[in-house]
């Protein structure tokens, strides 16, 4: 854990219907001071919405050459490069030579994001997606973060439902092509 860090809990009821996974995860979050809790809810929600078999929250900061949640095998090898904010091109290329499936979330202005990217080489890039969220949700479920949470998942046919301190709230999950964002 990083100096200056705060550790946040989350309890988590994950029904994830679009592919079949419901989990009670308990999971144990440390936010460094230099991060909004915009980026790190949506560090969490990358990972409940990315949750398989060794799914990981990566060192964060300290971690600079991974990226915020991975998931690897029984060998360690790494098979998920998740990236959450807004990561620059090249780091997009290493994490898609490196695992093989990458993805990004993202708590910002998806069009602003891929804006970057443009005329980037990235390998693999048709098959790299960028996810969002519906505009102000994550600030409104951020609004509502404690150092301890209980946090409701639901997603159904790409709309996420999310319970966190009394509030309710939902999001489409909204998915760009990275590979058409650097060729725009």
């Amino acid at each position: 854990m990083a100096i200056g860090a705060t550790i946040h809990t989350f309890t988590v009821q994950l029904a994830d219907v679009d592919r079949g996974v419901y989990e009670d995860l308990s999971l144990r979050v440390a936010m460094h001071a230099s991060e909004t809790s915009a980026y790190m809810l949506t560090r969490v929600l990358a990972y409940a919405l990315e949750y398989e078999e060794g799914i990981a929250f990566s060192e964060g900061i300290a971690a600079g050459d991974e990226p915020a949640v991975l998931v690897r095998d029984a060998t360690g090898r790494v098979t998920a490069w998740i990236e959450v904010g807004a990561p620059d091109a090249a780091r997009l290329h290493f994490g898609s030579k490196l695992a093989d499936r990458t993805v990004v979330y993202t708590h910002r202005d998806p069009a602003r994001v891929m804006g970057a990217w443009k005329g980037k080489s990235v390998y693999g890039a048709d098959d790299i997606v960028l996810r969002s969220f519906d505009p102000g949700f994550i600030d409104a479920a951020a609004a509502a973060l404690e150092r301890r949470n209980a946090l409701t998942l639901s997603v159904t046919e790409g709309q996420l439902y999310l319970e966190l301190g009394g509030v309710s709230l939902s999001s489409g999950i909204h998915a760009h092509s990275v590979g058409e964002a650097i060729r725009a």
